[in-house]
C-alpha cells in the first residue's frame, strides 16, 4: 500500500512537470525578454566564473600575506595584464605571420587538397572508397558547391548572427572585470548568505553540500585549465618537430578544443591531421602518432595527478552528456556539460544519503 502510494505521487509529480513544460511551450513569447537576458549575460558571468576559481587560490596567498583583498585583486589584475600584454609581444607577430600566410595560401592549400585526393584515388587499396558516391573527389565537390550555395544564399542571416556574436562578446569583455572583481572581493561571504535560506537544523549539511559543489567546480576548472596548457605546449612542440605548416595556430586549436571533454582532442587534431596531409601522408600519420601519444600521457599521468578522481564519471556517461548537451545548446553546452554534471551529482548523492538517513531514524524510532 505504501509503495503504490508512493509510485502515485511519483506519478502526479511527472504529470505536473509535463504540464507546466506543455504551458511553458504553449506561452514562450513571455519567457522571450527572460532569455534574451540570460543569453546576454551568460557569457560574461560563465567567464567571470571560470577566472575565479583560476584567481581565487592567489587572492588567497596574498590575503594570508597580510594584503587587504581588494589591493590583492589590483595587484593580479595588473599581472594579469602585463603576463597578457608580454604574451602578446611574444608570440603575437608569430600567429599574426601564420595566419597571413594561412589567408592567402588558403586556394593554393584547396588545390593542394584535391591534388592529394586524385593521387589517392589512384591508390588500388583505396580506389574503392574515393570513388564511393559519399567521398569520390566529385561528390566532395558538388557538396562542397552545394553547401557555399547554401551559405550565399543565407549570408544575410549568418552576418546578422555573427553581428550578435560579436555584439555579445563585447559586452562580455566590457562588463567581466567587473564582475570578477566582485566575485573575488566578495565570494566568500556567498555561502553563508545562501545558508540564510536552509533551516537551522540542516545548515550544516546545507554547508558540506555547498563545498562540495565547489571543490567539484575548482577542479574541474583549474584542472582543465593545466590539462590544455599541457596539450597545446606539447602539439606545438610536434608540430614544429615534424615540420608541420601553421604550427602555432594549429596548436592553439588544438589547446581550446581541448576543453570539450573526450571528443575535443579528436576534433582539435583534425585540423593538423588535414594540413599534414596536404603536405604528405606521411606528415599526416606523423601528427596522428604524436597526438595520440601526447593523449596517452596526459590521460594516464596528467589528468589523474591534476584533476585526480573526484569527478569519478564514467565515458559512456560523458559521452552521452555530450551528445544531449550539444544537442540543447550547441558548442556551449557541450563546455558546460561536465561540470553542471559534477554539481548534480553532488546534490543528488547528498539528498540520497539525506532520504536514506530519515528513513533509518523513523525505523530505528518505530
Amino acid at each position: 500500500m505504501i509503495e503504490r502510494s508512493r509510485m502515485f505521487r511519483f506519478l502526479i509529480w511527472l504529470l505536473l512537470i509535463f504540464t507546466v513544460i506543455w504551458v511553458g511551450s504553449k506561452i514562450e513569447f513571455l519567457f522571450r525578454p527572460l532569455v534574451i537576458l540570460v543569453t546576454t549575460l551568460a557569457f560574461p558571468i560563465i567567464a567571470a566564473g571560470v577566472f575565479y576559481y583560476l584567481l581565487r587560490p592567489i587572492i588567497v596567498l596574498l590575503e594570508k600575506a597580510k594584503i587587504p583583498r581588494s589591493l590583492g585583486i589590483l595587484i593580479v589584475y595588473l599581472a594579469l595584464a602585463g603576463g597578457i600584454t608580454g604574451l602578446v609581444f611574444s608570440i603575437g607577430p608569430i600567429l599574426t605571420e601564420q595566419f597571413n600566410s594561412l589567408a592567402k595560401g588558403a586556394p593554393a592549400l584547396v588545390e593542394d587538397l584535391q591534388d592529394a585526393l586524385v593521387r589517392w584515388e589512384s591508390n588500388p587499396y583505396i580506389a574503392n572508397l574515393l570513388q564511393s558516391e559519399m567521398v569520390s573527389v566529385d561528390g566532395m565537390t558538388e557538396r562542397i558547391s552545394g553547401s557555399i550555395g547554401d551559405i550565399s544564399s543565407s549570408f544575410g542571416n549568418y552576418l546578422l548572427s555573427f553581428l550578435n556574436i560579436v555584439t555579445d562578446v563585447v559586452i562580455g569583455i566590457v562588463l567581466l572585470p567587473f564582475i570578477l572583481y566582485y566575485m573575488l572581493k566578495d565570494g566568500k561571504k556567498l555561502m553563508p548568505s545562501m545558508l540564510r535560506f536552509v533551516p537551522r537544523a540542516h545548515r550544516e549539511e546545507g554547508a558540506k553540500i555547498l563545498e562540495d559543489m565547489d571543490d567539484a567546480l575548482s577542479g574541474f576548472i583549474q584542472g582543465q585549465l593545466i590539462v590544455s596548457l599541457f596539450i597545446g605546449t606539447f602539439v606545438y612542440i610536434w608540430y614544429v618537430i615534424i615540420g608541420l605548416d601553421y604550427a602555432l595556430i594549429l596548436a592553439f586549436i588544438a589547446l581550446f578544443l581541448n576543453v570539450v571533454p573526450f571528443i575535443g582532442p579528436i576534433i582539435g587534431t583534425a585540423p593538423g591531421v588535414l594540413v599534414g596531409f596536404i603536405q604528405s601522408p606521411l606528415t599526416a600519420l606523423y601528427v596522428v602518432l604524436g597526438v595520440i601519444v601526447i593523449q596517452q600521457i596526459e590521460s594516464n599521468l596528467i589528468s589523474p595527478q591534476v584533476m585526480g578522481r573526484r569527478l569519478d564519471i564514467h565515458p559512456l556517461t560523458i559521452i552521452l552528456l555530450l551528445l544531449v548537451a550539444s544537442s540543447l545548446a550547441g558548442f556551449l553546452g557541450l563546455i558546460l556539460a561536465i561540470p553542471t554534471y559534477a554539481v548534480l551529482k553532488v546534490i543528488a548523492t547528498h539528498t540520497y544519503r539525506l532520504i536514506k538517513l530519515q528513513q533509518r531514524g523513523k525505523h530505528s524510532g518505530n
